[in-house]
């Protein structure tokens, strides 16, 4: 049965620790549901974890997103399911944010959109929720922005910066969202903001000590090998699987190994004869 954000406020009450993961298709969404996921992001992470981009996240679109997230909500039609709101798809005006959080609702049917920054998108996070949606904030390590923070680093690893992040953490909830998301910050920081926020807080890379934990899926499952974030704990290592298999196929088929005849369909009895017959008239 699906969560409501009900359940989510509850489980924080209770100190039960909600587990989520990243999808942007069917079969992944479809492992993580019957897994017993929580939630599940369809993340902009799918920039650099699909598609590639050397710009990670920024290049990724609306229409990119709402695509992945509608395959993800097949896949998992009884998880909560957050879309992602991909650069400049929130921060240009309210009214674009409305519009483009909208579009992940009526067309993907997702439960949530989650968009990045603090005091800075305060705005946007009310006029969405005035409309009538769910959002999760995101502050700490903010890959859109990362650019203005020098890169992929941890974020609120002295007093003053771990200051503001509180302050940017309480301005997300007075704005109205329902969750926040905490990205690569220091436990001590993590653990503050979770017990000093009314709302769920969970961490990727925030600690042991938040409502929940966040992980893409393509660093758990050890798929991403461009580089890997101090706090991913990888349970498998598919790469290797996966490159062995490709490469024990490439053997076969050029050994001729591969098909053998049971990978192969039979003519009905009778039939091979018939077809020699048919091909000697031709003749």
């Amino acid at each position: 049965m699906k969560k409501s954000v009900l359940d989510f406020q509850k489980m924080k009450q209770a100190g039960e620790k909600v587990a989520w993961l990243t999808s942007y298709d069917f079969p992944t969404a479809q492992f993580a549901e019957k897994a017993g996921m929580d939630m599940i992001l369809v993340g902009d992470s799918m920039g650099m974890c699909v598609y590639g981009y050397a710009g990670g996240t920024m290049p990724v679109t609306m229409d990119q997103c709402i695509v992945h997230s509608e395959a993800v909500r097949r896949g998992a039609p009884n998880t909560f399911v957050i879309g992602d709101m991909p650069f400049l798809s929130y921060q240009t005006t309210p009214a674009d944010a409305v519009r483009n959080a909208g579009r992940f609702f009526k067309k993907a049917g997702v439960d949530a959109i989650k968009l990045e920054g603090g005091r800075r998108i305060g705005t946007m996070i009310r006029a969405i929720v005035d409309a009538g949606m769910v959002v999760c904030g995101h502050i700490g390590l903010t890959p859109q922005s990362s650019g203005q923070i020098g890169g992929f680093k941890a974020q609120g690893r002295t007093a003053e910066s771990a200051y503001e992040l509180i302050q940017d953490a309480r301005s997300v909830q007075e704005a109205g969202a329902t969750f926040l998301l905490l990205e690569a910050v220091p436990p001590e920081v993590g653990k503050f903001i979770s017990e000093d926020l009314k709302i769920p807080v969970y961490g990727i890379g925030a600690g042991p000590y938040v409502d929940g934990q966040l992980l893409i899926v393509s660093d758990m499952l050890g798929v991403f090998e461009a580089f890997t974030p101090r706090f991913v704990k990888k349970y498998a290592n598919l790469a290797e699987e996966i490159m062995k298999a490709m490469e024990a196929y490439v053997r076969d088929v050029k050994e001729s190994k591969f098909p053998e005849n049971e990978h192969t369909y039979n003519m009905l009895e009778g039939e091979k004869e018939k077809l020699d017959k048919l091909v000697k008239s031709v003749k």
